[in-house]
């Protein structure tokens, strides 16, 4: 199933995103007004394939409310459809679609899940995928969301379910995100004390805040936003400067980025080519 031809979209983090629109139709779509400042977008994926196929994603630093239906699924759970809290991945996520499904996701802001679930450190759920009916009250609708066919449908389900859980503005959260939209926005970010100190707060301090709003350290942040540059680069093609990069995203020499991009992506970046 081949996505539409449409304006260029954001795909960092993507590995291959050509190959993942041309099995899958794939959107992103904005959130009731009153849930942008914690919400980046809902993420909307159907498929139905004649082969197997596996998409692979080095995650943003955010948690992820997670909707979704395998028709071909293992158990009876993924065939009528269930919903997960996955929180911060620290490594590659990689995910086998066959047959037909479906998959609403509402992406948080790093920093912006703490006001739906304000009675635990975000660094809880980092690295689980965990029943959304055990951290959040009301439990989600799955089939009020999976259900419809109009993802017009879909979109007005997770509004009203986010809404109705009330989020109260929180001013630990709007730090915290502010400080990783710098990071991500502002590549010449790269020390964690320069950081605290725009912050207004001491390198222990933001450590503190992190683990509580946005569930890794401020310096694994940096690190995962240089390594969606790094692989943003590997698949615009094979004349990278790869010491003249790393040296650009902060790193101390080139062995430095390939170890990191390495252990992220599960190849080197020289040998990294999309499919």
């Amino acid at each position: 199933m081949v996505m539409a031809a449409g304006p260029r979209r954001d795909t960092r983090g993507i590995i291959d995103a050509p190959d993942l629109f041309a099995h899958v139709r794939f959107r992103r779509r904005e959130p009731a007004v009153a849930l942008r400042p914690y919400l980046e977008h809902y993420w909307l994926i159907d498929w139905d394939l004649t082969e197997p196929y596996a998409a692979h994603v080095v995650p943003h630093p955010s948690v992820n409310l997670v909707l979704q239906r395998y028709e071909a699924g293992d158990s009876p759970r993924e065939r009528s459809g269930y919903a997960e809290v996955a929180g911060v991945d620290p490594g590659l996520f990689t995910r086998k679609l066959t047959g037909r499904g479906r998959v609403c996701g509402a992406q948080f802001r790093p920093g912006g899940f703490r006001p739906f679930a304000p009675g635990h450190p975000v660094s809880a759920w980092t690295g689980v995928r965990t029943d959304a009916a055990g951290v959040l009250r009301p439990a989600p609708p799955v089939d009020a969301v999976l259900d419809p066919d109009d993802e017009d449908a879909r979109v007005a389900a997770l509004d009203a379910f986010l809404l109705d859980l009330k989020p109260r503005p929180d001013p630990r959260a709007a730090l915290a995100m502010a400080a990783v939209d710098r990071v991500r926005t502002d590549r010449t970010v790269l020390r964690v004390d320069a950081l605290a100190r725009d912050a207004g707060l001491s390198a222990r301090s933001l450590q503190r805040l992190f683990a509580g709003y946005v569930g890794v350290g401020p310096k694994w942040v940096i690190l995962r936003y240089r390594i969606h540059e790094a692989l943003e680069a590997a698949e615009s093609g094979p004349a990278v400067d790869w010491a003249r990069l790393a040296a650009d995203l902060g790193y101390s020499d080139q062995a430095h980025l390939v170890r990191d991009f390495t252990a992220t992506v599960g190849v080197p970046p020289t040998a990294f080519a999309p499919r």
